[in-house]
């Protein structure tokens, strides 16, 4: 947890006068209650309302002044916790966009969340306790203190009730720890089918599986409610037995004070003091319980995310990663294979084909052959096991990440966009095109007819993931989001698929003049999308069957004879 308090370290300033403040605030109050023995013992007993005056003057300034410290360190701890939670999920949220694929797939999108969120919000709260932190620990010693320095031998039922609390609260605390760190875990499983629940809507309600996810959702809510509800009954029995053995410790000062005041071995005022110095000393110890309640789940949530912080990608930019800057790209690959972790077989084997600027080249394949894994590879979402991936004769590693993925214009096979205007998305990849640049890619993307349609054409507002769109909409923006990149590659994986036919035509011959200097990467089930290619690349079951043009692989390649029957009858085919 310690690790990452050096995010603090931009509030130094602010978190040393946070403490100078409250060892102020917890020796002001300290002495209150020696003036009140004082004021008691010497102005009440005797009579001297001068001497009451004065001394209550004293108390006067000494509580403003312990205020004011109070108030002044808690807007420094405000502004501290804050920024302190603010730099942590900057830095979390940093770390975590330099991850490739596999650490999103080792540690899930529901837990990144929950350790962005709830897990850093632990940890702030327990920043924001800071003042007890400093406070506490003062008034207790410091109370202590005091009451020996009252009274010796009275002060014995202090050294024998404290022990006992802090064995109460050290059993509690140990028996809980595992516990706040299941009801991290438990809070990963809700969001994850909370997630689940919210993205696959559709589909659960067309099979008419309310009942079914709202069973998984309650059996979630029950494992982290159990969790909890065993935490708060542990913690709970806190109270009650510190207030019992307080309690009993109270009972006794005040018997034994008692036949000390008859004995004129102490004074009231004194005795009165010491009970002060009592209360302190058990109010402290209840703050004491509230830190060490939180301790143990901010802990866990720090250990979280820690373990976030502390995966190292292995995918990143080399030390002196070159920038490739062309006209023009070649993409290599050379005897490329890769498996994905755990995978008993790879995904792709021995994969060898080069892709030139001005041609188009086609990867067609049965489910599962490895098809999307190529463009993954060419993306370095992932890393090659062996084989090297090239662009114009550079290896992918020896490129920064940056210069790699600016030479691409990528269309995944899921559209995705992102809430905001329409021109926002499609500025996504190039925040410097034009309002011509954006209104030639949704031309040549056949999307200029239904923004036109909208009510404030290109500045009109999209849903979070564009929910008020077709499915073909929002693929016809994702392919004009590419074109307004403008890049040397541009890679469609089944990007076509949610366009009919004429569509279709229509889009593939406006992309060959607006794509013909690119180097350009089609994926596609359909036959009829890639029959035009300059060479199509069969595979299965990650290997290549055949590389050639259309005609060529129709006399060569069995597998694409199979795929083509499947779809073209015997005059398309031809």
């Amino acid at each position: 947890m310690f690790k990452l308090f050096r995010y603090l370290k931009p509030y130094r300033v602010s978190v040393i006068a946070i403490i100078t403040l409250m060892l102020l605030q917890s020796l002001a109050q300290l002495y209150l209650p020696t003036l009140l023995a004082d004021i008691v013992d010497v102005g009440v007993v005797k009579g001297d309302v001068n001497y009451i005056i004065r001394f209550g003057a004293y108390m006067l300034l000494v509580a403003m002044g312990g205020m004011a410290c109070v108030m002044v360190a808690s807007y420094l701890l405000a502004k501290t916790a804050t920024g302190f939670g603010r730099d942590l999920r900057r830095a979390l949220f940093s770390h975590v966009e330099s991850f490739s694929l596999h650490e999103f797939d080792k540690l899930g999108t529901s837990s990144l969340i929950t350790r962005t969120t709830n897990d850093i919000a632990q940890v702030q709260q327990l920043v924001v306790m800071m003042r007890m932190f400093i406070g506490v620990p003062t008034m207790l010693v410091g109370g202590v203190i005091m009451a020996s320095y009252k009274d010796t031998n009275l002060a014995i039922v202090l050294y024998a009730v404290i022990p006992i609390l802090v064995i109460v609260i050290a059993v509690i605390m140990r028996t809980s720890l595992p516990l706040f760190k299941t009801l991290q875990i438990k809070i990963d499983g809700i969001n994850l089918v909370l997630r689940e629940h919210l993205t696959g809507i559709r589909v659960i309600r067309a099979f008419n599986r309310s009942g079914h996810e709202k069973t998984k959702f309650e059996r979630a809510n029950q494992d982290f409610t159990q969790v909890a509800v065993k935490v708060n009954t542990i913690m709970a029995t806190m109270m009650p037995i510190m207030m019992l053995v307080f309690n009993l410790g109270i009972v006794v000062i005040l018997w034994y004070g008692g036949i000390r005041i008859d004995n004129n071995q102490m004074q009231i005022g004194d005795l009165m003091a010491f009970i002060q110095y009592a209360m302190q000393i058990m109010f402290s110890m209840f703050m004491m319980t509230m830190i060490f309640m939180m301790i143990p789940r901010a802990s866990a949530s720090a250990v979280r995310i820690n373990e976030v912080l502390a995966i190292q990608s292995n995918i990143h930019s080399a030390d002196h990663a070159q920038t490739l800057q062309a006209d023009q790209t070649v993409v290599e690959f050379n005897h490329v294979t890769f498996s994905y972790p755990g995978a008993e077989q790879p995904a792709v084997h021995d994969i060898s084909f080069r892709a030139n600027p001005g041609e188009v080249t086609a990867i067609i394949g049965g489910t599962g052959s490895g098809k999307t894994t190529l463009l993954n590879l060419l993306l370095r979402f992932y890393d090659v096991e062996s084989g090297t991936i090239t662009l114009n004769s550079q290896p992918l590693p020896s490129l920064s990440l940056e210069s790699l993925r600016n030479q691409i214009g990528y269309v995944p096979q899921k559209a995705v966009l992102f809430s905001g205007t329409v021109a926002d998305n499609l500025r996504f990849g190039n925040d410097n095109a034009t309002d011509d640049d954006l209104a030639a890619a949704a031309s040549t993307a056949q999307a200029a007819d239904f923004i036109q349609g909208m009510k404030d054409n290109f500045h009109s507002t999209l849903a979070q993931g564009g929910t008020n769109l077709s499915g073909g909409q929002k693929q016809r923006l994702a392919i004009g989001r590419a074109l307004a990149r403008k890049p040397n590659i541009y890679i469609f994986d089944d990007s076509f698929s949610a366009l009919d036919f004429k569509t279709d035509a229509k889009l593939r011959a406006a992309l060959k003049s607006e794509t013909a200097r690119a180097t350009m990467i089609i994926v596609a089930q359909r036959v009829s999308t890639i029959m035009d290619a300059n060479q199509i690349i069969v595979l299965d079951e990650g290997r290549i069957a055949g590389i050639g043009t259309h005609n060529e692989l129709m006399r060569t390649c069995e597998v694409y004879q199979e795929i083509v029957a499947s779809q073209l009858s015997e005059e398309e085919s031809a």
